[in-house]
């Protein structure tokens, strides 16, 4: 069964009448990762945020987007927000532009969970808590009483990550998540990713460049080019059999720079001699 299905997807710019989402047609199943992937400015990240209603309002777009049947495309923006979060959950790439820079973590957080629950602050506090504790955060209550600043980009990722634990929200969309990490922290929020999906059940789309980490944690996945999607369907099937030549270019090209950097390692470090 589809929890998410998103048919005839246009998306233009108001002032040029340039388009950016040219007619995608595509569906996310129950309890499935759908990965979408494709150069910058292929309208992944487009994509993503037209389904949550967060493009700019230059951004004009049309067609219909189905979440558990309901066209959430003719919700009020009231409506819409109750669905942010609760429904549908976002976890942007970098973790410093999801938090208001001018107050702590905390209230950011407390915030958040307000809008959907009837909590008292001890318990928000008590099930971020353990919410943090489960993606290998030391010290939540520290944490959550530092400014984004004071915090590097792994540890915001988790925060979100642990935010959406506790909103156990139907779908997840993760853009581009890893992008601002360094090689560990990517390791590191990319298990945590998988550990959500273990643990939740839910629903996820994975937006990254990153083929290594889709082939990973994505069960289909969807190839953009120019606003279009040029090829879809079951991620292990598409890697070892790509049928439109875009998407044997993408694979190609990560096999050439992983096989380059393999020989690399793999030849030893020259020593000069003086």
């Amino acid at each position: 069964m589809n929890i998410l299905e998103v048919n005839n997807l246009k998306v233009w710019d108001a002032h040029s009448g340039k388009k950016i989402i040219q007619d995608s047609s595509f569906h996310l199943k129950r309890g499935n990762c759908l990965a979408i992937v494709g150069e910058s400015g292929s309208g992944k990240s487009v994509t993503c945020r037209t389904i949550m209603r967060l493009n700019s309002p230059s951004l004009l777009h049309s067609g219909d987007i189905l979440l558990n049947g309901e066209n959430i495309n003719q919700l009020s923006e009231k409506e819409m927000r109750k669905k942010r979060g609760r429904n549908l959950c976002m976890i942007l790439q970098n973790g410093m532009s999801a938090f208001d820079p001018s107050c702590v973590v905390g209230v950011h957080l407390r915030e958040t969970l307000t809008e959907h629950f009837n909590w008292s602050k001890r318990e928000i506090e008590e099930s971020m808590t353990v919410a943090m504790k489960s993606v290998m955060l030391k010290n939540p209550t520290e944490i959550m009483n530092k400014y984004p600043h004071q915090l590097s980009g792994g540890m915001l990722q988790r925060i979100m990550i642990a935010l959406a634990f506790v909103l156990e929200p139907d779908i997840i969309i993760a853009d581009e998540p890893t992008t601002a990490l360094d090689t560990i922290s990517q390791f590191e929020v990319v298990e945590q990713f998988m550990k959500l999906r273990e643990r939740m059940g839910c629903s996820m789309i994975f937006i990254s460049h990153d083929l290594g980490v889709v082939r990973k944690i994505a069960d289909d996945m969807l190839v953009m080019k120019n606003g279009e999607i040029v090829e879809r369907g079951n991620t292990e099937a598409i890697f070892v059999q790509p049928e439109h030549e875009y998407t044997n270019y993408l694979i190609s090209t990560r096999v050439a720079l992983s096989s380059h950097f393999k020989r690399l390692i793999g030849g030893g470090v020259v020593v000069a001699k003086g």
